[in-house]
């Protein structure tokens, strides 16, 4: 490939890396996207893009341009993308399934430690500064790393897009599938206690166990007349009023994949903790953000950067040039 035009701008690829995950052995591989006209005696701030999958992850492993990110880091950032347990089928079956149980928290752990390699390792990355963003997956774990501790101390600003927040009103394959469901057995309480007696249930680890994956099955699952069906997927609404720095919330309000309800939830739970935050609704949008509005949506997550990570406060009035 010709990449010579490209390489007149300016422009260079983005950089591979390999880090390890919280638990100090996993291996987790990312990209860090630089300026062009990156200068290693300068700190820069750093923004993360995020999707947690769980199938698959925000990591570019073929060519790419670089696309938003590459532009957003122009401005002045350093953007990093990396994996995390609980993303990608294409590793393993273990590293897939390690958020079973635990859908909104998985990912952060892995995000954490890795950002705090690269910065031990580069000292141009100032961690003191950072931001997190990502749409659908990436707008619900951004808002949790805002709002759940150690975490909401950790990222600074973060650009939630169409978050599925509440993952107990998404599509219910995608949740049961990945979160899990336990099964467990029905009581009767006429009879004063559960229908097959005390044996009826046991304990046992799942994918996910030792981080809430842990699920209680009933030894005759296939009799649906002894059993129930339990799923509920923790929301970040109910941790609104840990919410730190900065958090802007964007959805479409036709959304056909992640319901708006969702972001309109989590904006009530701010509103009833006193919490500031921004909030932009895009009429008649759907799940991606089209034409001009996309283009829109991609110039206010750059200038909510600008301000809250470089102290440029170029919004002076309504005009855009």
């Amino acid at each position: 490939m010709d990449l010579s035009k490209l390489k007149e701008l300016g422009w260079k690829p983005a950089e591979p890396f390999s880090v390890k995950a919280a638990d100090g052995v996993t291996e987790l591989y990312g990209n860090i996207i630089k300026p062009f006209d990156f200068d290693s005696t300068k700190r820069y701030p750093v923004v993360h893009y995020v999707y947690p999958g769980p199938q698959t992850e925000a990591v570019t492993t073929g060519f790419s341009v670089g696309g938003g990110q590459m532009q957003l880091a122009q401005l002045g950032f350093i953007v990093v993308q990396v994996g995390h347990r609980g993303g990608s089928p294409l590793r393993s079956l273990a590293y897939h399934r390690f958020g079973y149980g635990n859908l909104r928290d998985y990912a952060l752990a892995d995000k954490k430690a890795a950002l705090e390699q690269l910065a031990a390792r580069h000292s141009y990355m100032d961690l003191e500064k950072l931001g997190i963003y990502g749409h659908s997956g990436g707008g619900f774990l951004t808002a949790a790393a805002m709002l759940l501790p150690p975490y909401n101390d950790f990222f600074k600003v973060g650009w939630s897009e169409s978050g599925n927040h509440d993952n107990n009103i998404y599509n219910q394959n995608w949740s049961e599938w990945n979160h899990g469901v336990r099964v467990v057995a029905k009581t009767d309480t006429a009879r004063g206690g559960a229908r097959g007696g005390a044996a009826a249930t046991q304990r046992r680890g799942g994918p996910g166990a030792g981080n809430g994956g842990a699920r209680e099955v009933v030894q005759d699952s296939t009799n649906h007349d002894n059993v129930r069906f339990e799923i509920r997927v923790p929301t970040n609404d109910e941790l609104a009023a840990n919410l730190k720095g900065r958090l802007a919330l964007t959805t479409g309000d036709l959304d056909n994949n992640v319901h708006p309800g969702g972001t309109i939830r989590l904006a009530n739970a701010l509103i009833k903790a006193n919490k500031r935050f921004d909030y932009y609704v895009y009429p008649g949008e759907p799940h991606g953000y089209r034409g001009a509005v996309g283009t829109y949506n991609q110039r206010m997550l750059m200038e909510y950067f600008a301000e809250h990570l470089l102290g440029d406060y170029y919004r002076g009035n309504a005009e855009i040039k």
